[in-house]
Order: C-alpha cells, then sequence, then structure tokens
C-alpha cells in the first residue's frame, strides 16, 4: 500500500478504536480500502457502490488480504438499500447523498456509531468536486446529527488543500 489512495481513510484509522465490533456498512465505498482495512481488524464489513469495477477491486483487495467483505454494486439513489437497526457502524467518505440521511441514521443499531467524512463548499477553490449538491454546507454534517452524541468533530480546511467536514458520533441507546 505504497499509493496513500489506496490507504484507508486517516480519519478512519485515527477513530478505529472508536468504533463497536460489529457489523460495519462503508456507504459508496469505491475500491473498499476503508471496509477492508476494518474486515482485516475482525470487522464484518459490508460494502456497496454504483460501480461494478470498483466492487471487484474491493473484493480483490479483501481476497488478496484473506478477509470477508460483502461487497455489492447498488444504485443508492434508486435503492437506499440500508435496513433499519442493523449495522454498528456505518461509514461514507468523500460521498454526499443528502436522500441517503435518514436511511444512514435509521440504519445504525442503537449505540451504534457514524463515521462521515466529506467535501464542504470551502473545496470549490482547490478543485474537485465543484458542484454544490455534492458539497457540505457549513455545518450541515453537525447539524445532520444534532440528536446523535457527537464525539469527534472536524470542519475546516486541512494542510493539503482540502476542505472537508467529519463527524463520528453514536446513536441512543434509547
Amino acid at each position: 500500500m505504497d499509493d496513500i489512495k489506496d490507504r484507508p481513510a486517516k480519519f478512519l484509522v485515527e477513530n478505529t478504536g472508536l468504533l463497536p465490533r460489529g457489523r460495519v456498512l462503508d456507504v459508496a465505498m469505491g475500491d473498499g480500502r476503508n471496509a477492508v482495512y476494518l474486515a482485516n481488524l475482525g470487522f464484518s464489513a459490508e460494502g456497496v457502490d454504483l460501480s461494478p469495477e470498483a466492487v471487484k477491486k474491493a473484493q480483490a483487495s479483501a481476497g488478496a488480504k484473506e478477509v470477508g467483505l460483502d461487497a455489492r454494486v447498488v444504485d443508492l439513489e434508486k435503492d437506499p438499500y440500508i435496513q433499519p437497526e442493523y449495522y454498528d457502524v456505518i461509514m461514507c467518505f468523500r460521498y454526499l447523498q443528502r436522500s441517503l440521511f435518514p436511511y444512514i441514521k435509521n440504519g445504525i443499531r442503537p449505540g451504534g456509531i457514524i463515521v462521515y467524512e466529506t467535501y464542504t463548499v470551502d473545496q470549490i477553490q482547490f478543485g474537485k468536486p465543484k458542484n454544490p449538491d455534492f458539497l457540505l454546507k457549513p455545518n450541515e454534517l453537525l447539524n445532520l446529527f444534532r440528536d446523535f452524541h457527537i464525539i469527534k468533530y472536524h470542519e475546516g480546511i486541512f494542510e493539503d488543500k482540502k476542505a472537508l467536514a467529519g463527524i463520528i458520533a453514536r446513536k441512543s441507546k434509547q
């Protein structure tokens, strides 16, 4: 894993110890680097993505590491896919589809964790993505999970010239 693009997200790696062991869903997983990383640590990992090529790459990566990964091709705009109160952890990196947030929040079991990090509108000055439909507004991510217990949150422009917001939040056990 010499290429930084093949490494799991720094935000995930730095906070893995906060995650409850169990069933994880990686939403819009791309090549599966985050799901494979957690599978390698003993989590029951599942991932969905629109791209058949990305899903094949994720499966190959899991196979090379000899870990299980349930990877599926899913068009999240047509099928939100997420089962209610089924996952201990739902994570999503570098993808924003606002219509999924109710499904994500409902898909986490009580006491489960959301890990979400994606670009904010400030990213426009640095390059892609530029479409505001795919960029978080100021404090939007924080406000979306205000009914969860916020464990960690960051929002701003970081050294590598990326404008990001990220959250780790726990769903109430009630």
